[in-house]
């Protein structure tokens, strides 16, 4: 039963960080363009060269 409830949790917070992250993108194609009035997809691109 404690697996059960620890795997339950595990997949909660695994889905709200999940969710956080999409919210985070789409925000980011909001402001972007609201601001330019142009859809960049090259937001993701950004996003990969960022961590390197």
């Amino acid at each position: 039963m404690t697996d059960l409830f620890s795997g339950l949790t595990q997949e909660i917070i695994s889905g709200i960080a999940l969710g956080s992250i999409y919210a985070l993108i789409a925000l980011g194609f909001t402001m972007i363009f609201k601001a330019t009035e142009v859809v960049n997809f090259a937001q993701g691109e950004l996003m990969m060269v960022g961590p390197m």
